[in-house]
Formats: structure tokens, C-alpha cells, sequence
């Protein structure tokens, strides 16, 4: 099956990775990154292009798959698409897009109002384990949490936060005001959701733990959705 969904070959500048553009995007990372841990040191400190062909895919699916290879010590170099919303994303998150011979490079990071909170990241991505009541984690790129975020915590971005865990506490994407920013989580209730300028709470009695989901901004207003 893994022959299926992925393809690795060697190319000068690092490694050309290309992803099925037809299986879940779930399933086919799951195998890449079960491909990348089995083979730690083959690809130990690689660059990485990612062939997607005609696949569109959405910012939070793109920043999920750097997530991915940065949190194996693996940088995200290329992104190789014909799909004009993968384009988007890629350079959303400063990747540089090849669309067959031509090549866009990345778009210089915007200038931010510096914060002061108890923990600051830069650009790029920021990577914490389980948040507890009190802790509070701001970065001015993105953030990904391996676990829970408690009732609380708090988690502030000026990109996307993904939470592979439960998200209790409060979370504000966007921060700087970007509204394609986006908040995923394997099981979403927090306490308070932002995204940009625009809020959500989470109502009592609402379904838990169904489906993972993600968080974003439509028609001025915060749109949940479950993803399986």
C-alpha cells in the first residue's frame, strides 16, 4: 500500500517525495510518517519536495504535512503543484511553489508588533507538548500541540494551531489578523475559539471526541467542521 500512496526518489538538492493525489490526505500522511520513522537515517536533516500534481490542498492540510517533517527534523523546501489552491496555501506559508518549470519563491514574512508572553516562538513553527491551567504559548508563525490543551491555557498565533489532542482552553489563530488562519484539533471544545477578529465558545451539551476538526473563517463567521 505504501508503494501506492508514495513515491521517494533522490534528486540534487534532497529528496523528491510525490503523494497520492486520490487517498485521504489522513492516510497518506500517516504513511508517509511512518515511512520517515522507519528509515530515520536515510533521511536525517533531507530537504524535502513534495510532488501533489493536481490535489488541492487546503492551508491547514499543507501546514499539518510541514508540521510533520519539521518536527522529524526535516525542512519543507518545494511544494510541486498544478492546483491553484495549493499554490495558495504553499505560499501562505512561505513555501516556495514549482508549477512545471516555473518556480515562485517564498514570500518574505510580514513585519509584526513584537508580544510579551510568558513563551514566545518566531516564524516557522512552534512545537509544545500538553498544555496545563496557567501555561500560556504565543508565536508569531504557527503552533502545533502534541496532546492537550487544558482548561486555563492558553494558545495565541499569528498562523494556524493544530492540536493533536483534546482543546479545552483558549486558543486565538491569526492573531495579527490573517482570517484564512485556521484551529484543527483531534477533539475540540475550548473554552473560547478565535480566529483573527471573529469568536466562538462552545456551547454546553455539544457532541465531543466524534471526529477530529478544524475551525475557520467563512462569511465573517467561525465555521466548525469534523473531518475524518
Amino acid at each position: 500500500m505504501q508503494e501506492e500512496l508514495i513515491a521517494i526518489k533522490g534528486v540534487n538538492d534532497g529528496l523528491l517525495i510525490a503523494l497520492s493525489t486520490t487517498e485521504k490526505w489522513q492516510l497518506v500522511t500517516d504513511q508517509l510518517a511512518a515511512r520517515i520513522d522507519e528509515k530515520a537515517d536515510f533521511f536525517a536533516g533531507a530537504s524535502i519536495t513534495i510532488q501533489l500534481g493536481t490535489r488541492p490542498v487546503p492551508k491547514y492540510e499543507l501546514s499539518s504535512l510541514k508540521a510533520l517533517l519539521e518536527r522529524r527534523g526535516l525542512s519543507l523546501s518545494l511544494v510541486q503543484s498544478e492546483s491553484e489552491t495549493t499554490r495558495k496555501s504553499a505560499t501562505a506559508l512561505q513555501v516556495a511553489i514549482e508549477n512545471g518549470n516555473a518556480r515562485e519563491a517564498p514570500s518574505p514574512a510580514q513585519e509584526t508588533a513584537p508580544v510579551n508572553p510568558e513563551e514566545t516562538g518566531t516564524y516557522g513553527t512552534l512545537f509544545r507538548r500538553t498544555l496545563r491551567s496557567g501555561r500560556t504559548i504565543h508565536s508569531e508563525g504557527h503552533i502545533v500541540v502534541y496532546g492537550d490543551v487544558n482548561p486555563g491555557a492558553k494558545v495565541i498565533a499569528a498562523g494556524d494551531i493544530v492540536i493533536w489532542g483534546k482543546l479545552r482552553g483558549y486558543v486565538h489563530a491569526g492573531a495579527l489578523g490573517d482570517e484564512s488562519a485556521v484551529v484543527c484539533a483531534l477533539d475540540m471544545s475550548p473554552s473560547q475559539l478565535r480566529i483573527a477578529g471573529h469568536l466562538v465558545t462552545s456551547p454546553p451539551g455539544r457532541r465531543k471526541g466524534v471526529l477530529p476538526e478544524v475551525a475557520y473563517v467563512r462569511d465573517d463567521q467561525i465555521i466548525v467542521e469534523a473531518r475524518d
